[in-house]
């Protein structure tokens, strides 16, 4: 399963209102799962800090607050940084959610085979992160 399994995320992005003088861009992402959403800000260096219909995290230089629209997704609306920099921000803490979203999956995989027939034969990680796991089809019981 190759880790880039949903692309690039934050490739929209706008920049105009102002908030108490500095810039704020919104930046569109694909992330919906809040849970690995903040997993994934935590492991790119963000403090998080969560509330019922938001998340906001910071880091050294810069902050977002993420707001789910009405599809579901979460929209980042990042201060300290210009629009190109916002849009690279996104996209590291796209990778990271990538990251999270592919150990979730790989969990699954891993706990659901053995009711599914399946026995793990072996696993491994390729450079590019991606992962390939052999599953053994086990024999009928007699």
């Amino acid at each position: 399963m190759p880790l880039a399994l949903a692309g690039a995320a934050a490739v929209q992005a706008s920049a105009g209102r102002m908030d108490g003088g500095r810039l704020v861009c919104q930046v569109q992402t694909r992330m919906r799962d809040v849970t690995l959403l903040e997993a994934a800000l935590r492991d790119t260096g963000a403090t998080v800090t969560v509330s019922a219909d938001a998340l906001s995290a910071t880091w050294e230089k810069s902050a977002a607050t993420f707001t789910r629209g009405a599809d579901g997704i979460w929209a980042a609306h990042v201060t300290g940084v210009d629009q190109q920099g916002a849009v690279e921000l996104m996209t590291t803490v796209d990778a990271a959610y990538g990251r999270r979203v592919q150990q979730a999956v790989l969990e699954r995989l891993r706990d659901q085979a053995p009711a599914a027939g399946l026995r793990l034969e072996s696993e491994s990680v390729d450079q590019d992160a991606s992962v390939r796991l052999v599953f053994e089809v086990e024999k009928e019981r007699a």
